[in-house]
């Protein structure tokens, strides 16, 4: 289906830094690699406490979506991330440490290349995002596929209004 990235196709492999297991599900431009992406959008598995990859350039926003909870210290200070909590957004080149309270869980990284800068919201999806991280299956997708909303057909996309998602916002070019 077009403008679809179904979960089930996800494959996760070895992090930048080798501490953990990511899932790209799309990355600007196509065949980008770590180094020169322009957009980078992941699933990742934290099993366990350590440093997160250094991204020069880069600015990141994490969303918890299930297991147990992390602590992120980040320039002296503690941000502690679970199920439920909001996106927290920060810089890719910044020395963060992440220290697991609990079970591992699964998150979603949107990776955005300076000057471009990505919105990321929780909650029922409104019209103006351009990608969408279901976190229920809804109109024949299932949970965590994610939807290219400009891509998508129009049908679909007027289904997905209103469903429970991680919304992704992108300045228009």
């Amino acid at each position: 289906m077009n403008g679809v990235y179904p979960a089930a196709a996800r494959v996760f492999r070895p992090w930048k830094n080798g501490g953990g297991e990511t899932a790209e599900i799309l990355c600007w431009p196509e065949g980008a690699g770590l180094d020169d992406f322009t957009l980078r959008l992941s699933t990742a598995r934290v099993d366990r406490s350590g440093p997160f990859s250094l991204f020069p350039g880069v600015d990141r926003v994490l969303t918890v979506i299930e297991g147990g909870a992390m602590v992120l210290s980040l320039d002296g200070t503690d941000h502690r991330l679970a199920p439920g909590s909001p996106p927290f957004a920060f810089p890719g080149d910044a020395l963060c440490e992440a220290k697991l309270e609990g079970p591992p869980l699964l998150d979603f990284n949107v990776m955005t290349r300076r000057p471009l800068q990505a919105q990321v919201t929780v909650g029922p999806l409104t019209a103006g995002a351009r990608f969408a991280l279901l976190l229920a299956p809804v109109a024949g997708l299932a949970r965590l596929d994610l939807v290219d909303l400009v891509v998508a057909e129009t049908n679909l996309v007027a289904h997905l209004l209103g469903a429970p998602v991680i919304a992704i916002r992108l300045p228009r070019a």
